[in-house]
């Protein structure tokens, strides 16, 4: 079995609580879901096919990183590839997903090592309808290392706070906000962000505002 892969690269991660480790990125095509703020090239023009057995190879040669992350798009879409994948991949395994695809994750569980999954919020990406997807994600996900980043801008609503607060404190999760960003410049102003965090705080504590700190190095 072969999938097409956008690009492979190594830089440090840029977003979240593991933000500064070195790691290699694996960019998956295609995605489940269209966000508004989206600015990932992950289209298929211009991929390559691997097979599970060469990507493998390609990522074990990466043995100085903390991890491999599998990125995209949305690389749950290819569960049968990474079902042959993961078997195979000899350092651990960060997975980044928008946290939708539940039943697919439940395949490959036992291979992740490390999850960072999106809580879309609906006034930021435009998607509706997600709530209870995330919900049954984060319940097969118990028992990793798991956080949940929220990107968000100055329509963040209160029910939208509440909900997320909610699924954080029911399986224990981290939550890190992240501003929407136009370049290496956040849309919402310190004051805004400040506001959006302290009121997080007043209902769940493990929550941090954490912006894409590879923007500000300009690195990938």
């Amino acid at each position: 079995m072969k999938t097409k892969i956008k690009e492979i690269f190594t830089s440090i991660q840029g977003e979240g609580p593991y933000i500064g480790y070195k790691q290699v990125f694996v960019r998956f095509c295609g995605c489940n879901l269209n966000c508004n703020y989206c600015d990932t090239e992950f289209a298929s023009d211009n991929a390559k096919e691997y097979s599970a057995e060469d990507l493998a190879k390609i990522i074990n040669l990466n043995n100085d990183c903390h991890s491999v992350s599998l990125t995209g798009g949305e690389p749950l879409l290819h569960i049968e590839f990474l079902k042959e994948l993961l078997p195979l991949v000899k350092i651990p395994v960060y997975l980044e997903t928008n946290a939708t695809l539940y039943s697919n994750l439940k395949e490959i569980i036992d291979y992740i090592d490390f999850i960072a999954a999106d809580i879309k919020l609906p006034s930021c990406t435009g998607v509706n309808g997600l709530w209870e997807k995330h919900n049954n994600f984060f319940e097969i996900s118990q028992g990793k290392n798991i956080f949940a980043k929220i990107v968000f801008d100055s329509h963040i609503t209160d029910e939208e706070i509440n909900s997320a607060c909610r699924l954080g404190c029911k399986y224990g999760i981290g939550l890190v906000l992240q501003p929407k960003m136009n370049g290496v410049n956040s849309e919402v102003n310190k004051e805004f962000m400040e506001q959006t965090l302290n009121t997080f705080l007043s209902q769940y504590k493990n929550v941090r505002l954490i912006p894409q700190v590879h923007k500000f190095l300009n690195v990938r």
